[in-house]
């Protein structure tokens, strides 16, 4: 029997959302960000970051380990820089808050940092950076996370799953925004294959005693993911590690520490995010140039570009609702009260 299926429009799941946020102690205006964030990433299919992360945004507000309620403060650090400290909030209110003030510092100097600190990142990248593309800008983020991935040969977790993230404006096209783990497979990918009863590709992550394995569960029940492409994942995870926790501020994925907060799931640590004017350095529109070189991409045979994918999917919820199951809709209601 087929599952039985709701298909719900984006407002609806968003104003759920935020009840939901609302209902466990989250302030109407960081509700209001956290719910369109969790939503968009549901209607993009992006599901290891939509509402299946809503049980650990729940038991992470309800165990006291983050503040829904946080504002955050901002300090500008010279005329691109600036630092923000969460105060132990989710990220992006702090974004939010922080957005007018990195504007205003890419138009002044043609490029901004911004090194956030003491934040709780639980959803994916990508609709950090896409406005920012809307706008004509090119920007890059990183974070970290729980200690959850091993180095090459490694026994003990170091590493987040570290993702980064990159948007780019394309003349007369949807911008260009990819976001991935540097780990072989995102942690939330992961659990969802546990929950649904899937092996994962050989490679993926050890067990507990350090094999090689493709059973999720012996994962995450004492074992750990590997970086993505052997060493020069470590590199890649090792940078965002430096970028996100060591610049900013922020902890160190090994540092996260959920035992004083039984059930906390959402990692406290920081997040880099940089924003450059694209006309400060091309000699032609660089949005023409952009687009020129994936119509190239296209032309040599690539069957998808990133984003591809979730700009179909966004496609088809807008058309024909959000698709959920009834009985997780019903799961999601209930935390509402």
């Amino acid at each position: 029997m087929s599952e039985d299926l709701l298909h719900v429009s984006i407002a609806e799941l968003e104003s759920l959302l935020r009840r939901i946020f609302e209902a466990n102690g989250v302030s109407a205006k960081n509700a209001a960000i956290l719910a369109a964030n969790c939503a968009a990433c549901e209607r993009d299919g992006a599901h290891s970051h939509g509402i299946f992360r809503m049980q650990g945004y729940v038991a992470s507000l309800r165990s006291g380990w983050v503040d829904g309620r946080a504002v955050p403060e901002i300090e500008a650090a010279g005329s691109s820089f600036l630092r923000v400290d969460a105060r132990n909030g989710f990220a992006q209110p702090a974004l939010a808050a922080a957005m007018p003030s990195l504007l205003a510092a890419v138009e002044a100097t043609g490029v901004a940092v911004l090194a956030m600190r003491g934040s709780h990142h639980f959803s994916a990248l990508w609709p950090d950076l896409e406005p920012l593309a809307d706008r004509g800008l090119v920007s890059l983020t990183t974070v970290a996370g729980q200690a959850c991935v091993v180095p090459p040969g490694g026994r003990v977790p170091v590493f987040g799953t570290n993702p980064f993230a990159f948007a780019t404006p394309v003349a007369g096209s949807p911008p260009l925004v990819f976001d991935f783990a540097t780990s072989t497979m995102s942690n939330g990918d992961t659990r969802i294959a546990a929950r649904e009863g899937r092996k994962v590709p050989h490679g993926t992550g050890i067990d507990r005693d350090g094999h090689p394995t493709s059973d999720p569960n012996a994962i995450l029940d004492g074992g750990a993911l590997l970086p993505f492409g052997g060493h020069k994942g470590l590199a890649m995870t090792l940078m965002v590690e430096l970028l996100a926790a060591a610049l900013t501020g922020g902890s160190f994925s090994s540092d996260v520490d959920y035992s004083t907060h039984p059930g906390a799931e959402t990692p406290r640590t920081g997040q880099l995010l940089i924003a450059i004017d694209p006309t400060r350095g091309a000699t032609r529109v660089y949005a023409d140039r952009a687009r020129d070189l994936i119509d190239a991409v296209r032309r040599s045979g690539a069957s998808r570009l990133p984003a591809d994918r979730r700009y179909a999917a966004r496609a088809r919820a807008q058309a024909e609702g959000i698709p959920i199951a009834r009985a997780q809709f019903e799961q999601l209601a209930a935390l509402a009260g």
